[in-house]
């Protein structure tokens, strides 16, 4: 079932005179506006990456892939019950998680046909617990009912690697290495190798040697 937040997306993305759930071949798009076609993705880019390898053969394509900034759980008694508590997840999103993505997503990303915006989003997630679905941690299970759209702060837009390397600061030593990037963006290690990663991948990034351990990077010419 479509979630409200699936539906306030494409409305946002469907302008006078454009087309919702097109068919075409076998496939549909969520919006077909101008003669691009707009796909809204919830889950993993993973799952569309065959679907958004053949359409951009031949057609303009806009992936659409919201990042949750913050989410407010609103706790149901019952599916369609009453509400019975409403607490803020500890969990902030940021850009930065767009890279969770393109881990999954650099042999389609980019092409000349293929624009990507993430539109950074609060939501409300409505659940209802699960009566036991899963063996463990009961007291975590839950179904989610519906998520709906709260608060849109602002979209970023990606369609080169320049756009790409916008992401990471422009004062690195040249050539630098994740260690540097995790200390510049205030990130974890671990989050400036899967950023290095996805930006090598892309050829963002050259790899320039090593030094001692650590993979040397520059940005690409």
């Amino acid at each position: 079932m479509e979630s409200s937040l699936h539906k306030q997306l494409k409305e946002l993305y469907a302008d006078h005179g454009a087309e919702v759930e097109h068919k075409l071949g076998r496939y549909r798009i969520d919006v077909v506006c101008d003669g691009e076609l707009i796909e809204i993705q919830h889950g993993s880019l993973a799952a569309i990456r065959d679907k958004v390898a053949d359409l951009t053969a031949e057609h303009r394509m806009l992936v659409v892939k919201p990042i949750i900034v913050r989410k407010q759980l609103v706790k149901l008694k019952s599916a369609g019950g009453r509400v019975v508590e409403r607490r803020l997840s500890p969990k902030q999103g940021s850009v930065l998680d767009l890279f969770d993505e393109l881990v999954y997503f650099t042999r389609v990303f980019p092409h000349p046909n293929l624009t990507l915006e993430v539109p950074l989003i609060d939501i409300e997630e409505w659940r209802y617990p699960g009566h036991g679905r899963r063996r463990y941690r009961r007291q975590r299970d839950h179904v989610v009912e519906d998520q709906k759209l709260v608060k849109l702060h602002e979209i970023h837009r990606f369609q080169s690697l320049r756009d790409l390397l916008r992401l990471i600061p422009a004062d690195l030593p040249e050539p630098f290495h994740t260690g540097h990037l995790a200390e510049a963006m205030n990130i974890s290690r671990s989050k400036a190798q899967q950023i290095a990663y996805c930006l090598r991948k892309t050829a963002a990034l050259e790899d320039c040697g090593k030094q001692v351990n650590a993979r040397l990077y520059r940005r690409a010419a």
